[in-house]
């Protein structure tokens, strides 16, 4: 009965001091848990421009993988670059925390380490702190003054491995004064025991990145600074205002485009034939636009459907009687489109006056309203300006436009296989895919350019 007692009061007694003593050890105990870990996140760091994350393409690494300062860990995307993910401590991979197409956030865990000498590194940091902040003091007594904060002024810390840092520690070895070879200026444990006479000199050789650098060049005078010229606002008016409403109509209708190479030497021959008496009649000089013009309107009558347009109110398609062609004019107040009524029964000197008449007016800013309604059909003449293809926009309601290049003296084959000069002209088409297919436009196009290739053809309308 005696033992029993006693052992009840041992308990007791035992029990009431580890009550008491429980917040303590408990403290203690979280403390050294979290030393002993060992661990460290390794978060994803701001790579610039407002990047706020990314998504991992690549891993070099796994868990378990032993890594440097400096290794390639991972490869991530944004929606900007590539960018290579490096270490920034010496350890073991313990844990990776997205896989590869996830999306990882700047400021988050990426991978987690467990840092070699973790414990150590902590006192080596605090230790090269007193050594740097030792010859900081030396330097200071010399005439320097500290920084506020306690933080000396100048301070400047070596790059080194923590075990870099215990060796050096060890022999007492200010690492500032050792001469580096590692990359970025980082010292090497052989830089160590070179420096300690351990090793030969030369035996560590210094890594590209840590060349001499040269003595920086002068900064140049800034220049004054240039003040940026305004912006200026106009408002739409007059041509500009009306192409505005008429491309808005125009981009509504889906465009098809064909395109093709006239062989223009023969008219070339004939046009200079026709050129004396042309000036007889009135016309000073003879372009090639009104032979294109006449062409137009033969191969219009063949193919009506192209001389049309479109009533999307009742579904039907209104065919034009007369072949009121457009003709794109560059004028100083902006490119116009007046048309020539009723090529279909003029001749090519008679479309030759009216656009010329209408060029002048044009030039002169005396065109009517007149001169630009009604048009049915539209060319343009690109040519003039320089360029060989493109892609003309159709002026609603007309459902189609062509537009002809500039001519270029090229070489060709005849029938006989002979090189011969040869005069070329491009052209291109649009046309309004809801009412022409594409074989009634290339036929349209056949018998235009047969007319320009053979203007003899001209004769007979």
């Amino acid at each position: 009965m005696a033992t029993h007692l006693l052992r009840n009061a041992s308990t007791f007694w035992l029990l009431k001091n580890c009550q008491r003593s429980m917040p303590f050890a408990v403290s203690r105990c979280l403390h050294l848990t979290t030393r002993l870990e060992k661990k460290i996140a390794f978060n994803l760091s701001d790579i610039g421009e407002g990047i706020r994350e990314v998504t991992v393409k690549e891993w070099f690494v796994k868990v378990g993988d032993t890594v440097e300062q400096f290794d390639n860990l991972c490869e991530v995307q944004s929606d900007k670059a590539s960018v290579t993910i490096t270490s920034r401590y010496d350890g073991k991979i313990t844990r990776i925390y997205h896989s590869i197409d996830e999306l990882a956030l700047v400021g988050k865990p990426l991978l987690e380490f467990e840092v070699v000498d973790a414990e150590e590194d902590e006192d080596d940091g605090s230790s090269s702190s007193s050594s740097s902040d030792s010859d900081v003091q030396s330097s200071s007594g010399a005439g320097s003054e500290s920084a506020p904060g306690g933080v000396p002024a100048g301070r400047h810390i070596t790059p080194a491995t923590p075990a870099v840092r215990r060796l050096a520690k060890e022999h007492k070895v200010n690492l500032s004064e050792v001469p580096p070879t590692g990359k970025n200026g980082r010292v090497l444990k052989g830089d160590v025991l070179e420096y300690l006479g351990q090793v030969p000199p030369g035996t560590n050789v210094p890594h590209p990145s840590n060349a001499q650098a040269k003595a920086p060049a002068p900064a140049p005078a800034a220049a004054p600074p240039v003040p940026a010229p305004a912006d200026r606002v106009e408002q739409l008016k007059s041509v500009r205002k009306a192409m505005l409403k008429s491309m808005t109509e125009s981009l509504k209708i889906p465009h098809f485009a064909y395109s093709d190479e006239i062989d223009m030497s023969n008219l070339v021959k004939f046009r200079n034939q026709l050129q004396p008496s042309a000036q007889e009649l009135g016309v000073p000089k003879l372009t090639f636009m009104p032979f294109c013009i006449k062409a137009a309107s033969i191969a219009l009558t063949k193919y009506p459907i192209v001389n049309s347009s479109l009533d999307l109110a009742s579904e039907s398609i209104i065919y034009k009687g007369v072949h009121n062609i457009s003709v794109a004019i560059d004028t100083p107040q902006g490119l116009v489109v007046p048309n020539i009524k009723n090529c279909q029964a003029k001749s090519i000197i008679q479309i030759a006056k009216d656009l010329n008449a209408l060029v002048e007016r044009g030039r002169t800013g005396s065109l009517s309203p007149a001169d630009f309604a009604d048009g049915t059909f539209s060319l343009s003449n690109i040519g003039v300006v320089g360029g060989t293809y493109t892609h003309p926009c159709i002026m609603a309601p007309q459902v189609a436009i062509g537009a002809m290049g500039r001519m270029k003296a090229v070489p060709r084959f005849n029938d006989k296989d002979e090189v011969i000069k040869a005069h070329i002209m491009s052209v291109s088409w649009s046309a309004d895919h809801r009412v022409i297919d594409g074989v009634t436009m290339a036929s349209f196009s056949n018998v235009w350019k047969q007319h320009l290739e053979q203007p003899a053809l001209f004769l007979l309308h």
